[in-house]
């Protein structure tokens, strides 16, 4: 029981919370179960600035929202902490290292790509990244399939998209549909809710800090909120589009990501089959293999996976730069990229949060986060079989790459059996791969 001779402690101030995000975002490896786990330790557990009830239903709350909900739960807790100038500086710092760090990389990778080091790096990560989607998949299908009917499900999303190449949005789409339809009429086999990973079991929590009312929801602040951020959403975009032209490939990415920011429900992983889908397949702007090295860049650095949408804009700039020099061009791409997939992050918060002490009691909605999930493991699936045919046999018809298959093969096994964590892998494969490449 919590431990009530203990006082609460004292709000912090705003730029003591700024410190505190900003060393959150340069710490947060581990995906999103173990960003969240931090925050709760040091939060909930450590500083107290916020109770373990409020906590876990702004968890719930981010769940439901498209986006990374780890760096979605820091903006809400700086809000809560202080405001909306709290949720801005959260949401931004929770980002930012990762963001300088990623641009940093991409233009090794891609300035650098005539090195036989560190092309022979790259080439070792490509087995890395088959056994992370491969250990992603059985994560997810373990933590999400919880009856047959998910099981169909995920079995009918990876056919849909694999086989008859249906859009992502479609799938999603007809998820949710089933989730929250099937939970009025077979509730066991659509199951609302869940686990949200290591913070869940946590101890029980001392006093913690008392918070200042949060603004109530009225039409007058949803108005607002709706004006500022789609301004600031849009604004950038269509300055791009003024100034390189409407058919460029900076405006372009910039309407194709905000697209992806409206669908990215489930995470990176989740995300990544829709952008291989169009960005790679439909607009061509980089390679399969390249989006493999930037799912392991991005698995390199803190913050959230979904900044190898960063990587993807950089290199599309980067290889269709139109009047601009390729530095220039990909540099337009991965700012306006970052811009339109977390931007609107900041909308679904500030819009959303008056709400969670309702949202967090409709089953309906978890039933419909629960049945994408399943899906998405699905289309995570087929991710899976498409990054393994692109290393495997990089020329349709050609020989097999079995050092990758073999180094994929020990990087799975070392990761699944052994429990090695991701960083050592990804070093071991990148080893293997420049001595291979090298050799």
């Amino acid at each position: 029981m919590p431990d009530a001779s203990v006082p609460a402690p004292d709000l912090p101030t705003f730029r003591e919370a700024v410190r505190y995000w900003f060393r959150l975002g340069c710490i947060s490896f581990g995906g999103p179960a173990g960003q969240i786990a931090i925050m709760h330790r040091e939060l909930v557990v450590e500083r107290r600035w916020i109770s373990g009830t409020q906590f876990f239903e702004a968890l719930n709350f981010c769940m439901l929202l498209p986006g990374p909900e780890a760096q979605q739960l820091a903006t809400w807790l700086g809000w809560r902490l202080h405001g909306w100038r709290g949720g801005v500086a959260a949401g931004a710092l929770f980002v930012l290292p990762s963001m300088l760090l990623l641009f940093a990389l991409s233009w090794l990778y891609m300035a650098g790509g005539h090195w036989a080091w560190l092309a022979g790096i790259f080439y070792g990560l490509s087995a890395a990244v088959i056994a992370i989607v491969a250990e992603a998949v059985l994560r997810m299908g373990r933590k999400a399939l919880r009856s047959p009917t998910l099981w169909g499900l995920a079995l009918v999303s990876f056919a849909a998209i694999f086989f008859g190449g249906v859009s992502f949005v479609i799938i999603l789409a007809a998820a949710a549909l089933c989730g929250a339809t099937g939970q009025r009429y077979l509730p066991s086999q659509f199951p609302a809710g869940g686990s949200h990973g290591p913070a869940q079991a946590a101890a029980p929590d001392s006093p913690a800090l008392l918070l200042p009312d949060a603004p109530s929801a009225s039409w007058g602040r949803t108005a607002a909120i709706l004006g500022i951020c789609l301004t600031l959403w849009w604004l950038p975009i269509l300055g791009v589009g003024a100034w390189l032209g409407w058919h460029s490939t900076g405006f372009q990415q910039g309407l194709f990501f905000s697209k992806a920011a409206m669908v990215t429900f489930g995470g990176a992983y989740a995300v990544l089959p829709y952008v291989a889908q169009q960005a790679v397949d439909h607009y061509q702007w980089l390679s399969h293999s390249q989006m493999m090295s930037g799912l392991a860049l991005a698995e390199t650095t803190p913050g959230p996976l979904i900044m190898v949408l960063q990587f993807a804009g950089f290199v599309g700039g980067w290889q269709n730069p139109g009047s601009l020099t390729p530095l220039a061009a990909a540099t337009v791409g991965a700012l306006i990229t970052t811009w339109a997939t977390f931007l609107p992050c900041f909308l679904w918060v500030f819009l959303g949060a008056p709400y969670i002490g309702r949202l967090h009691r409709r089953p309906a909605l978890g039933a419909a986060l629960t049945a994408i999930t399943a899906a998405v493991a699905g289309v995570i699936l087929n991710l899976g079989v498409a990054f393994t045919q692109h290393a495997l046999q990089p020329k349709p018809g050609g020989p097999i790459d079995w050092f990758i298959a073999a180094t994929a093969l020990l990087a799975f096994l070392v990761m699944h059996r052994l429990k090695w964590h991701l960083i050592p892998v990804m070093a071991g494969c990148a080893v293997l791969g420049m001595a291979w490449h090298v050799a």
